[in-house]
């Protein structure tokens, strides 16, 4: 036997372990580090994470705010009603996932079974509505509209039903106290979205997912007020989802109300007008269609001319914001916003534009004085005006001899306008503009705030368009390649004015300012401007930023921030020229376009101001304008396709007036019919239980018919003596325009 060695062995046996333990207490260095880092360094933020995972929150929705008309009386409120919801936890819980009981409760509630499981399926990105996007361990609302008689078989029959109560909730209500509709400005609402939620978690007021959340209207504008903030249940659950204990609660606190300026008096006044003179105006024949008038669209503005405060606001078509409440079904949902609809979410008083026709030329008429012109002097108006081989006329090219400014605006001459816009343009540089332009006819429009939004309380206002040469360079850049592309030399008209403008569409042409003077052409209001601009000749020349909202209130009265009325600057005229177009309004309502309207008004005790308007738009029936004060109010009505400006608005106009001041037909004075001879001050008192002691609305009884004359038809000459512009594209085409 051979001795062998072992020290041949032992450095080879000696490294492996060497590295073995190496590794090993690497690994447990490594684990032990990891170890301290997880419960040590940060074991706190682990520690609260994992409790999170345990908790789960109940929401208990805020009460949302009121919306109240000037003395109390609410627009927008709550209702309480019987609402019956489903426990998603409960129904997990059942080996049918809850199907059984959904399909029981949908007959009781006369519903589909599908439309039940539908409302209360959890949203994600790949469920279409309805869904549940609210936490799922709080009830989630099949229906608001259950009866007492559904509410109580569900309670009294609670073994087939776990997981489903019937109880009383407080649910949004569109009043419509005496049929003031208001819909337009109160908007509506809508789920809150997992956009909006993560946008505003940081913000000093996060939405939760159970938030509902203004869409459009006053419920937008001061959703953060009336919102409130809700109350939080935190209960602790199992990894199962079992409740097994409640952590923590916040008490919900009511969302404020809001007060506005709205009387709902008036508001249903106008409504009614509004919508009876559209339809006087379908009646209508326009013998320049061959068919009656649409009249599809209007709108009016009733505002306090010394504070721009909005009385009413009516816009038609109009639709009830009752549709949203719980949810607007696919049905309603396309019948308000399909191409059919005419869009009546729309705010017209704010959101629709059209040329204003010669409602507009107390700007024209303040630009001459500004640019040098005597209010006094005398100037020609002939029944036509000729540039370049175009001629441009007087409504039913009738002329009126030499006549002052104030002259031209009682009878609306347009060719007085016309050939004060052409001379200026001459004088600027014509197509080649001097460097030093003055542009007083369109510098004026905007120092009036015309091309800008007024910045009412209401959002998506619109800016209207003040055409200069400005905003003509900025169309062309952004038109240019598809004129060229459209236009034909020897083509349709349209192709004709696209070939035009495609070579010099940027230059202001002689036809472009002539169109313009008289409220044509390129130019767009809309009925808040133009509500506002005659408000603020109505009080001296002071623009105020038209506004809605009056005040915010707590909801037990204690706490009150009024909304004060805001000047924004001043008229661009002196004292001098405010009083010559004063007396010159007052004498369109006396002697001028608008005097038939006003037969046996008070003029002595309550002046009246006025001008009418009748726009043309391309391939439309004219839009009716009709612009008027007093020392109290400002009232603008108008009607798209409905004809002349005192033929259609002109009745309804002169009816809220009556309505207002207590005035019948023939003028008489009766104070207990008056809804609103001056403005609302004081606001209403909320009491500190919430309740508001506001009066009862009765709905507006309309006075009785007189025969009216045929709208679009002249009344007695020479009260209703209108014009005819020019153009309605760039060039001055000679294409006729009604003036009014």
């Amino acid at each position: 036997m051979s001795n062998i060695p072992e020290t041949g062995r032992t450095p080879r046996v000696t490294i492996r372990l060497i590295v073995l333990q190496v590794l090993v207490f690497s690994l447990l260095l490594t684990l032990g580090g990891r170890l301290w880092y997880l419960q040590i360094r940060n074991g706190q933020e682990y520690t609260d994470e994992a409790k999170n995972n345990h908790v789960q929150q109940v929401v208990q929705p805020a009460v949302r705010g009121s919306i109240l008309d000037a003395r109390g009386v609410p627009l927008a409120d709550n209702e309480t009603k019987l609402v019956v919801s489903a426990s998603r936890t409960e129904l997990m819980k059942m080996k049918d996932d809850g199907k059984a009981v959904l399909t029981r409760l949908a007959d009781i509630l006369d519903m589909k079974p599908k439309d039940v499981t539908d409302k209360v399926r959890l949203c994600d990105s790949k469920t279409p509505q309805p869904c549940w996007n609210g936490s799922p361990y709080q009830p989630i609302p099949v229906t608001n509209k259950a009866t007492t008689q559904q509410a109580l078989q569900i309670r009294e029959r609670a073994e087939d039903f776990p997981g489903i109560t019937a109880e009383p909730t407080a649910v949004r209500r569109y009043a419509a106290p005496g049929k003031a509709n208001t819909a337009q400005v109160l908007g509506y609402l809508s789920p809150v979205t997992d956009a909006e939620i993560e946008k505003a978690k940081d913000s000093d007021s996060p939405y939760l997912r159970s938030d509902q959340v203004g869409r459009s209207g006053l419920e937008r504008t001061y959703d953060r007020e009336l919102r409130g903030k809700a109350g939080v249940t935190r209960y602790e659950v199992d990894n199962l989802g079992r409740v097994i204990g409640r952590a923590k609660a916040d008490k919900a606190e009511p969302g404020a109300n809001v007060v506005t300026s709205i009387d709902a008096r008036v508001q249903a006044v106008a409504e009614y007008e509004l919508l009876d003179a559209m339809k006087e105006a379908r009646k209508a024949f326009d013998k320049n269609t061959g068919t009656n008038y649409k009249a599809d669209a209007g709108a009016v503005v009733v505002m306090e001319a010394k504070t721009g405060r909005v009385v009413a606001m009516a816009s038609n078509p109009t639709y009830d914001p009752n549709a949203w409440v719980g949810g607007i079904s696919g049905k309603d949902y396309a019948a308000l916003t399909g191409k059919d609809s005419n869009f009546p979410l729309l705010n017209r008083a704010i959101q629709a534009q059209a040329a204003p026709g010669s409602i507009f030329k107390v700007i024209p008429t303040t630009a001459a004085v500004n640019a040098g012109y005597d209010f006094n002097g005398s100037y020609p108006c002939p029944s036509s005006y000729s540039i370049g081989g175009q001629t441009f006329t007087n409504y039913e090219s009738k002329g009126h001899g030499n006549i002052t400014l104030g002259g031209a605006l009682e009878v609306s001459c347009d060719t007085v306008y016309y050939a004060l816009a052409h001379q200026q343009w001459q004088r600027d540089g014509g197509t080649k503009p001097k460097k030093n332009a003055k542009d007083w006819f369109y510098k004026t429009a905007h120092q009036f705030g015309l091309g800008k939004e007024t910045g009412i309380d209401l959002p998506n206002e619109v800016s209207g368009r003040v055409p200069d040469r400005q905003w003509k360079q900025r169309f062309w850049d952004a038109n240019k390649d598809a004129w060229c592309k459209q236009g034909k030399k020897d083509g349709t008209f349209v192709e004709k004015i696209a070939f035009e403008n495609c070579i010099d569409g940027n230059q202001m042409r002689a036809g472009d300012s002539v169109n313009y003077s008289i409220g044509q052409g390129d130019t767009l209001v809309t009925p808040i401007q133009m509500a506002s601009i005659y408000a603020s000749i109505a009080n001296g020349g002071t623009v105020h930023t038209p506004s809605v909202g009056k005040a915010v209130i707590s909801a037990d009265g204690k706490k009150i921030t009024e909304i004060k009325p805001k000047a924004q600057g001043r008229l661009p005229m002196n004292a001098s020229t405010h009083k010559l177009i004063d007396e010159a309004l007052a004498g369109v309502a006396t002697r001028g376009t608008a005097a038939w309207r006003f037969e046996n008004w008070p003029q002595d005790k309550i002046p009246m101001h006025a001008k009418t308007g009748t726009a043309e738009v391309y391939g439309k029936q004219t839009t009716s304008w009709f612009a008027t004060y007093t020392k109290d109010y400002s009232i603008v009505m108008t009607i798209a396709q409905g004809g002349t400006g005192s033929g259609a608005s002109g009745p309804a106009v002169r009816k809220i007036y009556n309505a207002l001041y207590g005035l019948d037909e023939n003028g008489k004075y009766d104070p207990k019919k008056a809804l609103l001879p001056q403005p609302q001050k004081d606001l209403p008192k909320i009491e500190a239980d919430g309740s508001i002691d506001a009066p009862d609305i009765k709905p507006y009884v309309p006075p009785k018919k007189e025969p009216e004359p045929p709208v679009g038809v002249a009344g007695p000459p020479p009260a209703n003596t209108g014009n005819r512009g020019g153009n309605p594209g760039a060039r001055g085409t000679g294409i006729q325009r009604v003036g009014d």
